[in-house]
């Protein structure tokens, strides 16, 4: 179908928060156009086959930050969308004898910390109450379009009014909330706990996507960030989506449709149309170019404002800070077909269990998950490096055959270039062959289980996904480019510093996951600007 010209929002990029903001803006009344260089859209929220007859989300692969709002407004059940709750959050392999499982609820959790401390396990629900009064101001926040220092006094108020429900919580959640978004992950767990599997098992989550140490400044608001979630009406639970991440996309994909977005596939996007200091088009990669109203970007803003605008098109010192944007979340994404389940020398069975069904996890102390991003800045990556298992289709039969199964390998810390010039590209299957001996280790079957697989290193993530240096989250969650100097100072409010430019990604606020908020309040801003 030949592009339409009267356009009044064209999106670049069809990943989640595209079609969540295009969705918003059809609503309103706009004539929306999505244009996604893939051939399905979804970004890195996709379900494809990798071996065959077994398929896994093969990029993003875990629900719980998805909003709900968003879920109930696009009416994502009715086009299919369903997902089912684990039944314990994680599950950590510590050594041939121990483990320790979380989640599953307060007394399930207490018993499980009582083998380790019994004054953890004591301390654990007032460590949930707390941890939720600050989860709950990053909700609130979460759906507000950060202020703009440039509006001055407008800025000032908007600033006072954001930060209020602050303000009434009381002297402890101000120092919750202080301590969370300034300490080191390791800092803040130990004014809670004692005991050093405990503390890793919450510790986790504050390096899931974030190439750091949980001894980094600022590194126990990560661990926030993936705590403000929720299933179903159950704040801080994990799920799945049957089907896959795909699944999610999929449904937005038809609520967009039923609203009339055109979405153009294997429509790559080789750049931004510039006149006069206005965005007004953009130019395919097949060299035809499409004019409209509003461009709207879902890309992480260095791909946007690096490859696709010229600089002589902006300020020299909007240039220097985009080279300053820092990406790069350490990750290495790995899909294996599986003949049988994990047999785990702690926790014997090949038969489906609940561990089976969370996340599990190989990172047994905040020590050796600082070990790993030593080893990681120094040699690109760790002998032993932080491994997070999920076997979906436990939870999920349409993902692989009678008997077998898909898991999804979540690891950190892999850097996002080599040292010594080395390349991912000769290097991809020395770093898989670590992380399959590293789960090999608590669970001897699985290597021989092994049928097929794939391997998604920082560069695959880039070169597939359009992920900069790897970084699933567009950009690095760190407080200088968080809420109002998020992708950077002056411009956390969706708009670019061209007229006529937006951007509605992960590289804006709220920031990165699957939650749809930035494409929402995107939406939002370019509909008060219409």
């Amino acid at each position: 179908m030949k592009p339409l010209q009267n356009i009044d929002a064209l999106i670049i990029g069809g990943g989640h928060n595209g079609l969540v903001c295009a969705f918003y803006l059809a609503k309103a009344g706009l004539n929306v156009s999505v244009y996604e260089k893939r051939a399905i859209v979804g970004g890195a929220a996709v379900t494809e086959e990798f071996h065959p007859g077994f398929k896994n989300s093969v990029a993003s692969y875990t629900v719980s930050l998805l909003n709900p709002k968003i879920i109930e407004e696009m009416s994502l059940k009715e086009y299919g969308l369903r997902i089912v709750k684990r039944p314990i959050s994680n599950f950590l392999p510590i050594n041939d004898s121990s483990y320790l499982k979380l989640g599953g609820g307060l007394e399930k959790t207490q018993q499980e910390f009582n083998k380790f401390s019994a004054k953890d396990a004591a301390r654990l629900p007032e460590y949930y109450d707390r941890i939720e009064a600050v989860a709950d101001v990053l909700r609130d926040l979460s759906v507000k379009t950060p202020p703009n220092p440039k509006q001055g006094i407008k800025a000032a108020i908007e600033f006072a009014l954001q930060l209020w429900p602050i303000a009434i919580k009381g002297n402890q959640v101000h120092r919750d909330v202080y301590n969370l978004f300034t300490k080191s992950a390791r800092s803040f767990l130990d004014s809670w706990f004692e005991n050093e599997h405990i503390k890793a098992a919450f510790g986790f989550d504050s390096i899931v996507g974030n190439y750091a140490s949980p001894d980094t400044p600022g590194s126990a608001y990560v661990l926030l960030h993936h705590v403000f979630g929720e299933v179903d009406g159950e704040k801080g639970a994990w799920g799945h989506a049957i089907g896959g991440m795909g699944a999610i996309t999929q449904a937005m994909q038809q609520a967009c449709i039923n609203l009339g977005v055109n979405i153009y596939t294997n429509s790559a996007v080789n750049k931004v149309i510039v006149s006069n200091g206005t965005a007004t088009g953009i130019q395919l990669e097949n060299g035809e170019t499409i004019k409209a109203k509003k461009i709207i970007s879902n890309l992480n803003p260095k791909l946007l404002y690096k490859q696709m605008i010229s600089e002589e098109e902006l300020e020299p010192e909007f240039n220097r800070s985009m080279d300053g944007y820092k990406c790069g979340s350490g990750t290495f994404r790995m899909n294996v077909a599986l003949s049988e389940l994990p047999d785990f020398t702690a926790l014997p069975g090949k038969k489906i269990g609940e561990h089976h069904q969370s996340g599990i996890v190989i990172a047994p102390t905040l020590d050796y998950m600082d070990q790993a991003y030593i080893d990681a800045k120094s040699h690109g990556w760790s002998k032993k490096p932080i491994v997070e298992m999920l076997i979906p289709s436990t939870m999920d039969d349409t993902l692989a055959p009678d008997g077998k199964h898909v898991a999804s390998l979540f690891c950190q810390q892999f850097s996002p270039s080599l040292p010594d010039g080395k390349s991912w590209t000769d290097h991809r299957l020395a770093a898989a062959d670590t992380i399959i001996e590293t789960i090999n280790k608590h669970a001897p079957n699985f290597k021989d289980s092994i049928l097929g697989m794939m391997i998604l290193s920082p560069t695959d993530l880039e070169e597939k996904f359009g992920l900069i240096d790897g970084d699933i989250m567009h950009g690095q969650m760190t407080l200088d480019q968080m809420w109002a100097a998020r992708p950077l100072l002056n411009y956390g409010n969706y708009r670019g510093p061209l007229k006529s430019l937006y951007m509605c990604g992960s590289g804006t606020h709220p920031g990165g996951g699957v939650t749809g908020l930035p494409g929402k309040n995107a939406a939002r801003e370019i509909l008060k600007d219409k």
